[in-house]
């Protein structure tokens, strides 16, 4: 068999395994009740509101993702400051009433993040779930991710590929100096822009300037004002008739993503990587990013001049940069090995096995899987917070000060989407969650009737377009006028 059709095909069944459930999105949604009822026992947090971030919100996270929550605190219509002694303290009281309240355990303080966090962990699935106070930021970075996903969907299925394929080998997970998940993301954001034809522009050409020092004053009018700036960018760029088309499969895009950081110690010596101008910059030159303290330089685009790869150090950089390149070999060589060898965790083999995915059972069977997979027996799990079919779900996103407003029907398999969102219809078991009339959700420019936009978007492999489209009632965009 044609090694590069293999990889289609596991990839193909890697994405099966790993897009979330209905399930999976039941049970987020029930933690951040769960922890919006902690929240209401605080009279120092009254009026406060609970609201998910991260890849939940953006679409990118797999079955076994945390849960990213930021407690944001009361100040009218406009957006809150507060500093980090003060939120340093309303974690504490967060950490107190949770112990008392229960339904979580593995509950731990980190005060002297850049961002102070409360991690913790929910006893009925074991989802791993990080609190912080008043991270707008972090709710904008995870919709800017989102609508990128609107210009071109194998953008989300090559981050669910990278996440598994990063943590089978170790290197997804900034506590030990590797990766963070948003690196990989820029990263992967940075490989689009960066081929042949580009599939993604600089991000400058999606939002002009630095957005998270953009939002202040009132809370409506600048988190519209970026949508707005995006919409308009993000229908100019669909619509650009001259615009060359990058016809790459997912394999093809996965494959060069491996050879295009090959060498990324190497570069990252003298040069970092910027998604918001879409090109290697010299370091020297760049005096916003001077001095150089870090192994790696990934410049966050909507946080200027934010390195998102702080964490990793100069030994971890080698090591990031030998798994890219040997799994490039592995996947590129004639021998036998298969691409489960490269790209899983033994955890995520024993569920492919029992899931009876085609490119185990039809392939795998007497191929070479490496000595890795031979530690947990088949039926044997230890990835956290999987998840069956589960029933339909309707939670608010954000407390708007009215009950009649919004609110999230979540479907099998989808997204969070505020704002009348639509999922990017790309993946597995992929369909939309709708958030309802929370701030008269617009059409897009030149938009065409809901059932025309069905009609032509992608249908999620393993489902019906029909399924779909009786699904998707309406968007979550970047608004544009009408």
């Amino acid at each position: 068999m044609n090694s590069n059709y293999s990889l289609a095909l596991t990839l193909t069944d890697i994405l099966y395994v790993v897009n979330p459930t209905q399930d999976d999105w039941s049970k987020r949604f029930q933690i951040i009740n769960d922890l919006r009822s902690v929240v209401e026992t605080l009279e120092i947090l009254r009026g406060a509101t609970v609201e998910p971030f991260g890849s939940f919100v953006s679409n990118l996270f797999t079955r076994w993702g945390d849960l990213d929550v930021s407690i944001e605190l009361p100040n009218g219509s406009y957006i809150s400051s507060a500093g980090k002694k003060y939120k340093q303290t309303l974690l504490l009281d967060v950490l107190k009433a949770l112990k008392r309240k229960g339904g979580f355990h593995g509950i731990k303080y980190i005060s002297h993040a850049r961002v102070p966090i409360l991690k913790c962990d929910s006893n009925k699935d074991n989802i791993s779930c990080d609190i912080s106070i008043n991270n707008l930021s972090g709710q904008m970075k995870s919709k800017m991710l989102f609508w990128i996903n609107e210009i071109d969907g194998r953008f989300r299925d090559l981050v669910l590929i990278v996440k598994e394929w990063a943590k089978a080998h170790g290197i997804n997970d900034p506590k030990t100096g590797t990766l963070n998940s948003y690196s990989l993301s820029l990263l992967i954001i940075f490989h689009f822009q960066t081929c042949e034809p580009a599939i993604l522009p600089p991000l400058s050409e999606i939002y002009q300037g630095n957005m998270a020092a953009d939002l202040f004053g009132v809370r409506a009018v600048a988190e519209k004002n970026i949508e707005d700036a995006c919409s308009l960018s993000i229908n100019r760029i669909k619509s650009d008739k001259s615009r060359r088309v990058n016809r790459s499969s997912l394999a093809d895009l996965f494959l060069s993503f491996l050879e295009k950081f090959c060498d990324i110690n190497v570069r990252a010596s003298t040069q970092g990587i910027s998604p918001y101008n879409g090109q290697w910059e010299d370091i020297d030159t760049n005096m916003i990013w001077q001095p150089k303290t870090y192994a790696l330089f990934i410049e966050d685009p909507f946080e200027q001049p934010m390195n998102c790869a702080r964490a990793v150090g100069h030994r971890n950089l080698m090591k990031i940069a030998q798994v890219f390149q040997s799994s490039y070999e592995k996947l590129t060589s004639p021998n036998l090995t298969h691409p489960l060898a490269v790209l899983v965790r033994p955890e995520v083999l024993s569920i492919m096995s029992r899931s009876q995915v085609p490119s185990f059972v039809g392939g795998i069977n007497g191929m070479n899987l490496g000595p890795q997979f031979q530690r947990n027996p088949v039926g044997s799990s230890n990835v956290r917070g999987g998840g069956g079919g589960g029933a339909h779900l309707q939670l608010p996103y954000r407390n708007t000060g009215n009950n009649n407003n919004g609110g999230l029907q979540a479907h099998r398999g989808g997204g969070v989407y505020p704002r009348g969102a639509r999922a990017p219809g790309q993946g597995l078991q992929q369909q939309p969650f709708m958030y309802q009339n929370m701030m008269n959700p617009r059409p897009l420019m030149g938009s065409q009737s809901q059932s025309q936009r069905n009609t032509n978007q992608r249908p999620t492999t393993g489902q019906s377009s029909s399924q779909s489209q009786q699904q998707v009632h309406q968007i979550w965009r970047p608004r544009s006028e009408k």
